[in-house]
């Protein structure tokens, strides 16, 4: 980023209120670097690879930007994330609800092996918002016809040079 926006606090940066809320619930006070590096060029829809050490804070650093841009209205699943465990799928997946707390109408939905199809099926016929997955069970839905990713807006590799997503 060439541009050093002094960002002190959340609500220097154009979140909509619903998310403010949230952050406010969860405690936050004051973005960390990758935080305020990186919510500014996500909320213009700029693409952005983002490092930083574990317990920055990254992945507020791409939900938040990525829940201010949701449009609610639409129907489809808007938002990918992929995780290279189940694990981290189910923490993200967590992550974005919390701070969808106070949005209407937004439905996130973990994916990943060794979890039956029945459920994860039922619910994505019955629509989401965002799936975070794990890229075998991801690759699965998308196979079975499960999964249509025909109104994706937003993909982000989570933990990209962790593992290989090929």
């Amino acid at each position: 980023m060439s541009e050093s926006i002094a960002i002190q606090y959340f609500s220097d940066l154009a979140l909509p209120a619903a998310v403010l809320r949230a952050v406010e619930m969860v405690g936050y006070e004051t973005p960390t670097p990758i935080q305020s590096q990186t919510i500014p060029p996500l909320l213009e829809g700029r693409d952005l690879l983002g490092h930083a050490p574990t317990g920055t804070g990254k992945t507020a650093a791409f939900a938040l930007p990525i829940l201010a841009r949701m449009d609610l209205s639409a129907k489809g699943v808007q938002v990918l994330v992929l995780a290279p465990t189940r694990e981290l799928a189910i923490q993200v997946a967590e992550a974005f609800a919390k701070y969808a707390t106070h949005m209407k109408n937004l439905r996130v939905l973990p994916v990943y092996g060794g979890q039956d199809y029945t459920g994860q099926i039922r619910q994505l016929n019955r629509g989401v918002n965002i799936v975070v997955g794990t890229p075998g069970r991801i690759m699965d839905h998308m196979r079975r016809g499960t999964l249509k990713l025909d109104k994706l807006q937003t993909l982000v590799l989570d933990e990209a040079d962790a593992v290989s997503y090929t």
